[in-house]
């Protein structure tokens, strides 16, 4: 996931250079949805291996 993540910032980093400002904020938005899904995702990995340990 955060391949995708970064794929989409490179992609909206490359649109935007080009002047195509509506897909680079559209890849740009899509990049940050996927990166904060990430980070949630790897918090609760890490909470639930905490408590499983226990």
């Amino acid at each position: 996931m955060l391949y995708y993540a970064l794929v989409c910032l490179l992609v909206a980093i490359f649109t935007g250079a080009l002047g195509f400002s509506g897909i680079a904020g559209t890849a740009t938005g899509l990049a940050q949805l996927l990166f904060f899904l990430f980070l949630a995702l790897l918090l609760i990995s890490l909470v639930v291996g905490l408590f499983r340990r226990v």
